[in-house]
């Protein structure tokens, strides 16, 4: 008589831990990697990059930024690998664990003025971890959520990790103004910029405690059970899925083009070409953060009932006419048009960001699903974000402000045409697709 095979019996996870290990993880690593984008623009350029002239210093410092969003799909296979092989827990708490240290170390380099060159070596070497660590905590907490969900919600539950964007965004905002308002600029130069860089510890800390009281999601026990592990999944995700991941990153590429120009973009122009003070273009990117935070449940919403597909889409469409935009609103003297501008911005970006974790997902099988998620969001990261900044910045000195909006127009119209080529994944049953 056959016997079948026996089978790990996993308990369930609890709903409120399930999403508030996936949140807090990624509001942990995007705090650790908007202090960097903020003291890319504010402090590194004149601790790290002396030597130059003040533009050529801030674009070096911006290319270190750079560096992170190379590092992340060697993350995304990396991690992605031990993430289908042994499981999205362990592999977790490995990616917070690098992310968090390289930014704890970033706090402690010394400055170019006591070692010279190797100042920026080191810090770029930081910027690797940072971005190794990132290119493997996102997609293991998207899946956290999604695999996790009940039928019906995966779109609802993949918000939460989404939620630790704005939220890590706005807590790295509020250190650096707290810090501006408290200290003289000679003293936040000297050492209160790397307040936030060492503090981010006590949040790794909250966030390991979580994610090790964690049990192993549905899915992939049913993987493990099964015995239907791939054994190269960076392999055959482009072998038998390059389609699907090239249409997944290009589909992606808009996300991180919008975020980058509201961000990282709008604060150097802001400060610099159109001289706001530090304090006021941070402050009018909090308050808008507060937009990009509120619109990322909305998405959800709109992706349970219309599908992930036909929101996507819409939402391009969005992104594209906003980039027509852009001079009328980016201008000097004017607070009350940037702060319209910047809300109006990143509340599409909320729209676009709050359901691109679900749709990743969602297109690869449980197998190969962490290192396919990964690798797609975080190529987009490569092609869409690395250089945002820049380009943004040359588009901006060399023809308008209004050339960088067309940039946004041109990369939503890219990524509109690559949802269009996705099939429709609401209705699929990722926990029984092996």
């Amino acid at each position: 008589m056959a016997h079948s095979e026996p089978q790990t019996t996993t308990p369930p996870n609890s709903k409120v831990r399930v999403l508030f290990a996936s949140l807090v993880g990624t509001t942990i690593e995007f705090f650790d990697f908007y202090i960097y984008a903020t003291a890319a623009v504010l402090v590194f350029p004149h601790l790290f990059f002396p030597s130059s002239s003040g533009g050529a210093a801030t674009l070096q410092s911006l290319a270190v930024f750079a560096v992170a969003f190379i590092a992340r799909p060697v993350g995304a296979a990396v991690f992605g690998h031990l993430g289908d092989r042994i499981g999205r827990k362990s592999t977790l708490v490995a990616a917070l664990l690098l992310m968090g240290l390289s930014t704890v170390c970033i706090g402690l380099l010394p400055t170019y003025e006591h070692i010279g060159i190797i100042a920026p070596l080191l810090l770029i070497l930081c910027r690797l971890g940072q971005g190794l660590g990132l290119g493997g905590e996102w997609s293991g907490a998207i899946l956290l959520a999604t695999e996790n969900a009940p039928p019906g919600q995966r779109a609802w539950y993949g918000m939460f990790p989404q939620l630790g964007a704005p939220l890590g965004f706005i807590l790295a905002t509020g250190s650096f103004l707290l810090l501006g308002a408290v200290m003289s600029n000679e003293q936040f130069l000297q050492w209160g910029w790397r307040i936030p860089f060492i503090a981010s510890s006590l949040l790794v800390f909250l966030g390991l405690y979580i994610r090790l009281k964690l049990h192993e999601t549905p899915a992939f026990q049913r993987v493990l059970d099964k015995q239907k592990e791939a054994n190269i999944p960076f392999k055959e995700v482009f072998v038998r899925h390059s389609k699907t991941l090239l249409l997944g990153t290009i589909g992606a590429i808009c996300t991180f083009v919008l975020f980058y120009l509201m961000t990282v973009f709008a604060l150097n122009w802001g400060t610099t070409a159109l001289h706001y003070s530090r304090s006021d273009f941070l402050k009018m990117q909090l308050i808008a953060t507060g937009c990009f935070a509120l619109f990322i449940p909305v998405s959800a919403i709109l992706a349970e009932k219309l599908g992930r597909r036909t929101t996507s889409i819409a939402i391009c469409v969005l992104a594209a006419v906003f980039g027509l935009f852009f001079q009328y609103f980016f201008i000097a003297n004017e607070p009350l048009h940037i702060l319209m501008f910047l809300c109006i911005g990143l509340s599409i970006m909320g729209l676009s960001y709050g359901p691109i974790g679900t749709v990743l997902s969602e297109i690869f099988p449980t197998s190969v699903r962490y290192t396919g998620s990964a690798l797609a969001f975080n190529l987009a990261g490569i092609l869409g974000a690395s250089f945002a900044p820049l380009i943004a910045s040359h588009l901006a000195q060399q023809y308008s402000i209004a050339a960088v909006g067309y940039y946004l127009s041109a990369a939503a119209i890219i990524s509109l045409i690559a949802f269009m080529f996705l099939q429709e994944t609401k209705k699929v049953d990722v926990n029984q697709q092996i």
